[in-house]
């Protein structure tokens, strides 16, 4: 092997392992919100007595748990976008910064379709 089909292999299995990891990541956060929601519509199914209930006046379990589902779907956002920003955007720019690479001899406009 030449020295860039050296570097063409090492940023092939670069790209590969950051896919698998951003792969993970999301489907770690989307199995989170998942089971979060059908736990929330098991409960509404089984258990409507237990979100009757009354935490306050006016105020029942059930609304309570159902804005805690909306606000754990923004809060999960957030980590991924933290997780993004932190760990998965500069890989990406490192990986398009190597040697060889495809994405450093694109436009932008290419690089778009």
């Amino acid at each position: 092997m030449t020295p860039s089909s050296n570097d063409r292999a090492a940023q092939i299995a670069a790209t590969r392992t950051l896919a698998r990891t951003r792969w993970r990541v999301a489907a770690v956060l989307t199995l989170l919100m998942v089971g979060i929601y059908f736990g929330f519509i098991l409960l509404v199914a089984y258990r409507p007595a237990l979100l009757g209930g009354l935490i306050s006046d006016g105020l029942s379990l059930g609304i309570v748990l159902g804005a805690l589902v909306i606000v754990s779907a923004w809060v999960l956002t957030l980590v991924y976008v933290q997780w993004a920003n932190r760990v998965y955007d500069p890989a990406l720019a490192a990986l398009r910064a190597m040697p060889g690479s495809d994405a450093a001899a694109r436009t932008p406009q290419e690089s778009v379709r």
